[in-house]
């Protein structure tokens, strides 16, 4: 494991099996890592819908939902009560809201700010963005971050090789010791690969989410 050879395979299979994609494709992922373009605020919008839609539900529910979702948005068609007839959350539904009423200025005040630490800090502050999920956002938008989701912490500890660390695995309180497991393991495959390291852990989520690596 954590070789180059078995990070592409990983990459093949998962393509192969026609999973190769998050909001984005793999390719529209990677290459928007490696040359980030600037998002309208309607694009920047859809990507902040799309990360407070899919907690808790696989890709191919998010993706659904969240196309049904955009299509009444962009149209200008909906209202609160129409959107609950698609997803019955009251608490994302009125964040979705917040977030398209206002995109124009949550763009804008993203695009203001010009080192990594405050955008990610000010995505936190967006409506039903929390901490791990500020950083999923930040990687569709094009910053090299990783999401210290489940999947990567319990990676990052076997990469580690160290038992004890499984005892401080938190998908709602990152432990320091974690996170600095998962930065080597991924510093070492960006040093194997030569991919940017959003890139890696899109690939690597996923291909555990599928069963293809077995934790």
């Amino acid at each position: 494991m954590f070789s180059a050879d078995w990070f592409f395979d990983l990459d093949k299979r998962l393509r192969d099996m026609g999973l190769d994609s998050d909001a984005q494709t793999f390719d529209e992922i990677k290459q928007n890592l490696s040359c980030p373009k600037k998002f309208s605020p309607d694009e920047f919008a859809e990507q902040v819908i799309y990360v407070i839609l899919a907690g808790g539900f696989s890709q191919k529910t998010a993706k659904k939902i969240h196309q049904k979702i955009m299509n009444k948005l962009v149209n200008n068609i909906f209202n609160y009560n129409d959107l609950l007839t698609i997803f019955n959350n009251k608490n994302k539904i009125k964040a979705v809201c917040e977030v398209w009423n206002n995109r124009r200025d949550f763009c804008d005040s993203y695009y203001s700010l010009c080192d990594l630490d405050s955008k990610i800090s000010y995505l936190q502050k967006l409506p039903h963005i929390g901490k791990i999920t500020a950083n999923h956002l930040a990687r569709n938008l094009g910053e090299d971050v990783v999401k210290y989701d489940i999947w990567i912490q319990r990676l990052g500890a076997l990469y580690a090789g160290e038992v004890a660390l499984q005892e401080k695995i938190d998908n709602k309180k990152l432990s320091p010791e974690i996170k600095k497991a998962c930065d080597d393991m991924f510093f070492h495959l960006v040093k194997e690969t030569g991919l940017p390291r959003g890139y890696i852990d899109v690939v690597l989520w996923k291909a555990c989410q599928n069963g293809l690596i077995k934790l």
